[in-house]
């Protein structure tokens, strides 16, 4: 792999990450000029903001073929989500977990998560020829994200509070310049960590799912994960724990949905195995959760660094097992 290679798929990365930022404040400050209320607008631009660079990663590895990336990116991010943010938020400040939470978006999460295990496994169920996420599928998930955010809506609605606006009001042009230039900066970021985790795969003889699990994963992360370590410095972690199952369910139903009905997602070796360690990582929450004791059902410190070690663990094992 030459050296201009890797500099452009770094180089992916930070246009990547800077456009969704552009992207999310243009389209915010847009929809608030157009008097969209603060709630709807975390409901939909805020959090398509946050999933972004997945979504985007996703889209062009999809239209390219590179399925391996497709699928490995979604459940590196999700994986990393809960073991990697969440562990290292609560090492810093221990996370509390709401009981309505627990029965509410966290079963969401995992019904999501085995919907497509379901969906991915069709010849050990149902005796298909392939096992793959067909494009009719695809628009199954799809519809299933629509369901999600009727019901975020619904709940926001009956719980939301008057709260002080802090969306920055820009003026007309400048929202739509930051529209502009974050879509540009979505796109060539994209482009270029797709064709660099190619390169880099066919240069050390690793698959594109592995590639798309760890590396891939890791960086389009890195806004939810530098988000949730500012809110655990501020003791908001709690904060965290909603955008990490948030952008979970959003990863799966929508992300792999619309990847699934470009280009159907074919199970490759070692799926199972991720989807496996997701499930067991989305139950951790449970058990950490359901712990109503002294804790008060909290993610604590050692709790946080077990999830960080699994993390290391579980990703290392990658590079040797399936």
């Amino acid at each position: 792999m030459s050296r201009g290679i890797g500099l452009l798929f770094i180089l992916g990365f930070v246009f990547l990450i800077k456009g969704a930022d552009m992207l999310v404040e243009g389209a915010s400050s847009l929809a608030k000029k157009c008097g969209i209320s603060d709630m709807v607008i975390g409901l939909t631009i805020v959090a398509f903001g946050t999933s972004a660079p997945e979504l985007v990663v996703n889209l062009t590895s999809s239209l390219q073929g590179a399925t391996g990336i497709t699928i490995g990116n979604v459940l590196g991010s999700n994986i990393a989500n809960i073991l990697l943010i969440l562990g290292a938020a609560a090492v810093i400040t221990p996370i509390t977990v709401q009981k309505k939470f627990l029965s509410r978006e966290v079963v969401i999460c995992l019904a999501a998560t085995l919907v497509f295990a379901i969906f991915i496994n069709d010849a050990r169920i149902d005796g298909a020829a392939t096992s793959r996420v067909s494009r009719s599928e695809g628009i199954i998930l799809i519809l299933l994200l629509l369901f999600f955010v009727y019901y975020l809506f619904a709940t926001a609605k009956r719980e939301n509070t008057d709260t002080e606006s802090t969306i920055a009001i820009f003026p007309l042009r400048k929202s739509l310049l930051w529209i502009g230039l974050g879509l540009v900066g979505l796109l060539f970021g994209g482009e270029r960590i797709v064709n660099g985790a190619v390169a880099i795969a066919t240069s050390f003889g690793l698959s594109e799912r592995l590639i798309g699990l760890t590396i891939i994963a890791v960086g389009t992360s890195l806004p939810e994960l530098a988000t949730s370590i500012l809110a655990a410095y501020r003791k908001n972690a709690d904060i965290a724990l909603g955008n990490v199952i948030g952008s979970n369910v959003f990863n799966i139903l929508f992300i792999l949905g619309v990847s699934a009905v470009i280009a159907p997602i074919p199970a490759l070796p070692g799926t199972n195995n991720d989807l496996i360690l997701l499930i067991v990582a989305t139950l951790l929450i449970f058990i950490f959760g359901a712990t109503r004791g002294a804790r008060k059902g909290q993610i604590g410190r050692v709790a946080g660094s077990a999830m960080l070690l699994l993390y290391v663990v579980a990703m290392v094992s990658r590079f040797f097992l399936p």
